[in-house]
Parts: C-alpha cells; structure tokens; sequence
C-alpha cells in the first residue's frame, strides 16, 4: 500500500470515527467525543445462481482455556497429539493433515464465530448446517451444544439461516449412562428442545413451511416406529431428511435423504441420477476431498479409503456435478471437519480457494476480494483483545461486512 493510499484511508478513517487516533488506545484529543458504534442489519449478498447453498459445520472443537479440565480437546488431539508442541515457524502440533488459516481454536470462541461467519457470507453460503449431539450432559457433548448456540446466537447478525443435523448414534450411551431409560425417550427429549429453542427462530431453515431437520444416519434408532415415537409429540413435525440410502429406515417419518462423501464421485453420480428424482427433497453436496487422520492419530477408527484434493480438482468436479444436476439445495463437506480433511474453511495449505470456487459457484455479485481482510479483522481482535476503544471500532467493521459497506470495513482495519 502506498504512503498516499494510507494517507486517504487515515482521512476516511477519521471521518467515520471522529478521531485521527492511530495508536489502538485513547483518542490524542481529549475533547472528542467519544466513538460511537452504528449499527446495521445484515444485507444478503447478490448471487445469480438459485441453489441454495448450505455448508456441514462442526461445534466441537476445544482449547487448553476453553475447556473445564485445561485439556486440548479431543478433536485436536485425537490420542497422541499435543498442540502445546510448537514447530520453528509456531503451528501446533494436531490431529489433522491440515492446519486452519487462524490455528486450532475453540468453537465458541466469538471471534473465531465472527470470522467462519463472515467468510461464508462473502462466499454464498446461505446457512449453516450444525452438526448436533443432544441435550444431556455425557462426554463432551453439553460443550457440543453450547458451542452450537454461541453459534446460533450471531448467526442472525451475519444474516445467515441454520438448521440441526441429529446425531442418533450415542443414544445408547445416554440410556448406559442412566440418563434416559430408552433411547426413544432420550430422542424425544433433543426433540422437545430443538422445537422449543431453535425451530421457532425466524432464521431457522424451513422446507415446505417445516423446519427442516437432518439425521447423520439413522444408526441407532433404525426402524419406523421409533422414529413415529421420536416426532409424536411435534408440532408440525420436521421436514425429516436421513443421510442417503437411508430413507426407508425412518419410512414415512422421512421426506427425503441428503447426499454425503464415499470413495469416489460415482457414488454422488448415482445419487444425482437414480435417488434425488423420487425423493420429495434431497440436498446434494460439494466436497474439497476426504483424507482422514484417524490411524495417524492412534484411533481405532479405519476408513480405509481417501479422496485425494488434487488441487481443487476433485472440488471443481463435484461443484460442476452439483450445477449439472441443478439442485435446489446443495450442502458443503464439510466447513472445518479437519480430522476427515474436508474442510471448506480456509488453510495455511489451500488458503482461501476452495470458498473463492464456492464463491463463483454461487455467482456472488459486487463484493469484491475481502476475504483476506475478513482474516485481518480476526487478528486484529486478537491483537488488541484487551482493548475495548479498537474492540469498538472492530464491532463497527463487523456491522460495516455484514451491511456489506466493505470499504468502511476495510479503511477501520488499515488504520489500526
């Protein structure tokens, strides 16, 4: 940037905030008034393509100062990783053959919400598609679910919509746990609290006037009648999708499937031709790759097959897959599982390209390139964490993003 350049952008800056102050602390002129914060209402981004784009997101990663007992969370570490070792340059050590553009972080951490959220905004991305463990106090899944509604809570803000994807497989874990007496009565009971605590917000994703509801299988609850127990006390009853292939376990209770990562892109082919045209709805999907870190984090967990990334190849062929089929919903595999290597979310090893693929996917219109400076105001959060006059003035470039008044956002950020 040029010396002029930063001398106009230092004008602006002073205009917007009515201080020419350029240290991050108080204004030098004591008599100005103090900054005061605008705030807008998010405004959605222009797009040419009608496919409503969602993206699989993960709430459950955990920091040493995030968590209760001072541990990095499993999802880091898996069994034999320890983020505390540092290599020459300071990445972590983690459980992951990729590392996040911003490093390991904590999935309630409202800074590191601010930025998923904003970079999905500028790519697209419609909604958030959260991967969600229940209501009942077992392993780590109550931090699962108050790293959800963190989540949820500024979804609004950004102008994004969200829905649940219901995690049945620990289910028998809750009833070995003494928690619940039947795994039906345990569903019943996530139930009960999605409808009374997420399906009734405005910006809940409704499908035919029904919010709409995904199951990661089913795996435990695996015939009709459990699922006819399950939604008996719901009103109205979810638009119920289970994972594909996997319909007629839930029978009627289900109005169609969404399509995952397998193998190859045959299997997406295959779902696209002969599934997505009987199903009352269906949501393809888009993914970057699949290499998980399973046997290299000591699990016993073997998937036993990888979907190289190619460079961005294998994420072009399912996007163009996904156009071909001219979908009406797509989901993104996945914003940040890095232990399965899927992630959308930016890394130090593909950067920002596979949200600029989904960004051109979706046909984006007008916002230019601000994902680096999105980047720049998350570090900038952390750099001055203690400070509450740049913290102000930070809230105002997040208010300038989601308003989509991108050169205000960026001439706050270049000043600081």
């Amino acid at each position: 940037m040029t010396k002029f350049t930063l001398n106009i952008n230092i004008m602006l800056f002073c205009l917007l905030l009515g201080s020419c102050d350029s240290s991050s602390d108080t204004p030098k002129d004591e008599n100005q008034p103090p900054f005061k914060l605008e705030v807008f209402g998010a405004v959605a981004i222009s797009k040419t393509n009608s496919t409503k784009v969602f993206v699989h997101y993960m709430p459950w990663f955990e920091t040493k100062e995030s968590s209760p007992n001072n541990q990095w969370g499993y999802h880091w570490t898996m069994n034999n990783k320890n983020p505390d070792n540092k290599d020459a340059s300071g990445k972590r050590e983690i459980a992951s053959h990729y590392y996040p553009l911003i490093g390991p972080y904590h999935s309630g951490d409202k800074d590191v919400i601010e930025n998923h959220l904003l970079l999905m905004k500028y790519a697209g991305i419609d909604g958030i598609l959260i991967d969600w463990y229940g209501t009942f106090d077992l392993n780590d899944y109550k931090i699962v679910k108050e790293n959800s509604e963190q989540l949820i809570a500024m979804l609004d803000d950004a102008g994004l919509e969200y829905a649940i994807v219901y995690e049945d497989r620990f289910l028998n874990d809750i009833v070995n746990a003494q928690l619940a007496p039947t795994v039906v009565s345990a569903a019943k009971k996530d139930m009960a609290y999605m409808q009374n605590t997420y399906f009734k917000d405005a910006n809940y994703i409704k499908t035919n006037n029904k919010p709409l509801l995904l199951n990661f299988g089913p795996i435990t609850l695996s015939t009709p009648e459990e699922w006819t127990q399950v939604f008996s006390a719901l009103s109205p009853k979810p638009t119920f999708l289970t994972l594909w292939n996997k319909s007629s376990e839930a029978a009627d209770n289900a109005q169609g499937e969404y399509a995952w990562v397998y193998k190859n892109s045959t299997y997406l082919s295959n779902f696209y031709t002969n599934t997505l045209p009987n199903l009352q709805v269906g949501i393809g999907s888009a993914y970057p790759g699949f290499k998980d870190f399973y046997k290299e984090g000591g699990t016993s967990t073997a998937i036993g097959w990888t979907i190289e990334h190619n460079n961005g190849a294998t994420l072009d062929e399912t996007l163009a897959m996904a156009k071909n089929a001219n979908l009406k919903y797509l989901q993104l595999i996945t914003w940040n599982d890095f232990g399965e290597g899927t992630m959308f979310e930016p890394t130090k090893e593909f950067g920002y390209s596979y949200i600029e693929k989904v960004k051109t996917f979706a046909g984006v219109q007008n916002t230019g390139n601000v994902f680096s400076s999105i980047s720049s105001l998350y570090n900038l959060r952390k750099e001055f964490s203690g400070n509450a006059t740049v913290q102000k003035k930070l809230d105002q470039a997040f208010y300038y993003f989601v308003s989509l008044q991108t050169h205000k956002a960026t001439a706050i950020l270049e000043t600081l």
